[in-house]
């Protein structure tokens, strides 16, 4: 629809009533600026947890479903509340479950994915001139239960709203100014970067940045949705999320980004067999777990043994080891290693590609700060390196000043606002 924008606010953005206050007036502003507006809101601070804390006080293994039901609250919660403030100021507002707004998702309970969005309902509140507000991070799936799409996935409720209604942009609110060089408590120097590719902006949110959902990032670029990362609690422009092509330069690297939020599962023992490799990771996608990066030691001379070692998010770790139960047992393996103290640290820039040299760099800044490389894992625009987790924070500020990211290594070479990104 003509001149809609889709808002959507983080949990920090409403997290009190004076800031569900402020996002109304945000909302409020663009509706009297003559915009149609569809905003979409996360749970309030920590309720997301409070709510999982909630149900482990009463069950050792909630049931998925129940998990839904009960998770898809909070943000009810402050759609309602923000609607009530919005129709205090003047101006009709309609609040919706994701249900409501035409959600629809599969089967799948606590990481649902999106199948389709029926949004006829929204788009008769925006002809009757009223805000429409939708609970984020949920939905009704194809059999007509609630289901929630997994932490973050307020972020593709926006998005998958923007594509819709064909909104002009999707606003991402939330307490940083936008998407940055690095970490700012990590590296207090590291600058905003006011456009983004989408390539280098997946990678980014693949690698441990949090800004932006990863799959949030991907239904905008395959819908071709126009994003806008900014902060709550101000009105500078954030970071625009572009296609590769609408980019200024394509600087050497754009960014370093860090997770701690890693464990590495070794399997050792494993049979040197077509199909071994099958069983062990259909198993743990059956179980919903994401793998990251997946290396195999090939067997020497006369062996028939191998040994595979991957990478995968600690929230996964409890399925990945119970997934990996039955598995031990059919393959014979002789042992399942978990390492949960390693981290991972990655340089991301779509000019890697017309630069050689790059992991070389990468691999002498880490060795001079006498930090060993545990695996290495490279796609066209990002080098990853898995580390132990107590010296990502100085990889990551090694690196940052090794490839001049810093605000004052920018404008020394020829201004901010031309050259940083």
């Amino acid at each position: 629809m003509p001149n809609t924008v889709v808002m959507k606010f983080g949990g920090t953005s409403v997290a009190d009533a004076q800031r569900i206050k402020r996002a109304a007036q945000r909302i409020v502003a663009q509706r009297e600026a003559g915009k149609r507006v569809v905003a979409v809101l996360s749970a309030r601070g920590h309720t997301t947890d409070e709510l999982i804390n909630a149900a482990y006080e009463v069950s050792a293994h909630p049931d998925p479903r129940e998990m839904d039901m009960l998770l898809s609250t909070g943000e009810r919660q402050s759609c309602a509340l923000c609607a009530m403030v919005i129709n205090d100021l003047g101006h009709k507002a309609i609040s919706l479950t994701g249900s409501q707004a035409g959600i629809v998702t599969d089967t799948s309970h606590t990481r649902a994915r999106i199948v389709d969005v029926k949004a006829d309902r929204i788009r008769e509140a925006l002809a009757e001139d009223k805000v429409v507000l939708v609970a984020g991070f949920q939905g009704v799936s194809t059999t007509k239960d609630v289901t929630t799409l997994g932490r973050g996935g307020s972020d593709t409720t926006a998005v998958a709203l923007a594509a819709a209604v064909k909104a002009e942009v999707c606003e991402i609110y939330t307490d940083v100014s936008g998407v940055y060089s690095a970490d700012p408590r990590i590296v207090p120097e590291a600058r905003k970067l006011h456009t983004v590719s989408f390539e280098e902006m997946l990678e980014m949110a693949s690698s441990g940045a949090k800004v932006l959902q990863l799959r949030s990032v991907e239904y905008a670029r395959t819908h071709g949705v126009s994003l806008h990362c900014r902060s709550s609690f101000g009105d500078a422009p954030g970071t625009v999320v572009v296609d590769e092509e609408q980019t200024v330069e394509n600087p050497l690297i754009t960014s370093v980004v860090h997770s701690v939020d890693e464990a590495l599962i070794t399997l050792t023992g494993v049979p040197d067999r077509p199909g071994a490799a099958a069983s062990i990771f259909t198993a743990l996608a059956e179980a919903g777990v994401n793998v990251d990066t997946i290396v195999q030691n090939e067997p020497k001379g006369d062996g028939v043994v191998a040994e595979v070692s991957f990478t995968l998010s600690t929230d996964d770790l409890a399925a990945a080891e119970a997934a990996l139960g039955p598995i031990r047992a059919d393959l014979e393996l002789a042992g399942v290693e978990v390492d949960p103290d390693v981290g991972k640290v990655s340089i991301i820039g779509a000019g890697m590609r017309s630069h050689p040299g790059v992991a070389a760099k990468v691999f002498q800044v880490l060795a001079e700060e006498e930090i060993n490389i545990e695996i290495i894992h490279t796609s066209p625009i990002k080098i990853t390196t898995l580390i132990r987790a107590d010296q990502v924070p100085e990889a990551v500020r090694a690196l940052h000043k090794a490839f001049n990211l810093s605000v004052e290594d920018v404008q020394a070479e020829g201004g901010f606002a031309e050259q940083s990104r």
